[in-house]
């Protein structure tokens, strides 16, 4: 099921929101998911790792497609993850949160995490929310909410911290 909501400022108020489970997902946004996280996390931050992983199978994924100028085609602009509770992890999980390079500079990290936000506290009110943060970007997540819960450490290379909103 797709559930598509108007952005919240002029910068992205031209964004298709999109909701989907796994299931849920065309081919197109399959291809178009996975070559934005390869090209954000392993050619932009020049990291290796395995990003398939089987918890895309159960997660919620919200992507934001916007029409660059003068293309008549809807580009990915945004991505994320959302992993639900389970038998291991009480908390929902945000994860893979990207904008692509040419989508960077218009607030749309900041719509997607608004409409992930809202839409985690309609769907599942009560439960806490944590992510993995890039260590500089601590600011950017605590401006919603987030507050560290753990040092920071490497993860890839990259420092991180994990990062939880009651």
């Amino acid at each position: 099921m797709s559930e598509q909501r108007p952005a919240g400022n002029t910068e992205t108020s031209h964004i298709d929101w999109r909701w989907k489970a796994f299931d849920d997902l065309t081919n197109v946004e399959v291809y178009d998911m996975l070559a934005a996280r390869a090209a954000v996390f392993v050619i932009e931050q020049n990291c290796l790792y395995g990003d398939i992983d089987s918890l895309d199978t159960d997660a919620w994924h919200l992507l934001a497609y916007g029409t660059q100028a003068g293309s008549t085609r809807a580009k990915l602009a945004g991505y994320l993850r959302v992993l639900l509770p389970d038998g291991e992890e009480n908390d929902i999980r945000i994860g893979r949160v990207l904008t692509t390079a040419e989508s960077r500079g218009q607030g749309l990290g900041n719509a997607m995490l608004e409409q992930t936000l809202g839409h985690i506290r309609a769907q599942w009110p009560g439960t806490p929310v944590r992510l993995h943060a890039q260590a500089h970007l601590q600011a950017f997540y605590g401006a919603f909410g987030f507050k560290p819960i753990s040092d920071v450490h490497e993860e890839d290379g990259i420092p991180h911290i994990w990062m939880r909103a009651a």
